[in-house]
């Protein structure tokens, strides 16, 4: 259900951004919608109390986000509200915001390291996935894991490029295993 409300409000949204000619204004405020939802949480418990009617929830969304965003993008949340469906409302403006971003052609990677990359290292893999991916831009996250011995891992979307050392040491411990049992096979 949840993905259905976000896939739903998200493509209506980005049907209005478009027809509109609005679609990066969209984005960028939908952006600031999305972590102001993610940065209030207690906004989430008043919406959800059963006390509050439905009218005041929706003055109360009125009154917080008018001004700052766009019409349409405040309509969008009074429907959310008046639809019962707030506890998705960040899931709508993620949807919407991944749908952009896959519009534009910007891409999201992940990239974990063994060591702290140095910002010539970034560069050179940032440029390296601009070249092998259909991406134009990325969206770059770092993170470190000293667990992984040495190298690195990376992940699009779905997709994820392990070049660890501990991942090539625990495919060499599983190769060397099977061989072992054959070699035990064989014996007399």
């Amino acid at each position: 259900m949840a993905k259905l409300v976000s896939k739903t409000y998200g493509d209506a949204l980005f049907e209005a951004a478009l027809e509109k000619g609005q679609l990066d204004e969209f984005w960028e405020e939908a952006k600031a919608v999305a972590a102001a939802l993610s940065e209030n949480r207690e906004l989430f418990k008043l919406m959800g109390h059963p006390k509050i009617v439905k009218e005041e929830k929706i003055q109360i969304i009125t009154d917080i986000f008018s001004g700052k965003v766009s019409e349409e993008l405040v309509g969008l949340l009074r429907m959310i509200v008046d639809k019962g469906h707030f506890e998705e409302a960040e899931s709508v403006f993620t949807y919407f915001i991944d749908k952009v971003k896959e519009y534009k052609n910007i891409g999201t990677a992940y990239v974990t390291s063994a060591g702290e990359l140095s910002d010539v290292q970034k560069s050179a893999v940032e440029k390296r996935l601009l070249e092998t991916t259909k991406y134009v831009k990325f969206e770059m996250h770092y993170n470190v894991d000293a667990g992984l011995i040495g190298g690195m891992v990376i992940r699009i979307g779905d997709r994820v490029v392990d070049g660890s050392v501990r991942t090539k040491l625990y495919d060499l411990t599983r190769e060397l295993s099977k061989i072992q049992l054959k070699a035990g096979e064989c014996a007399p």
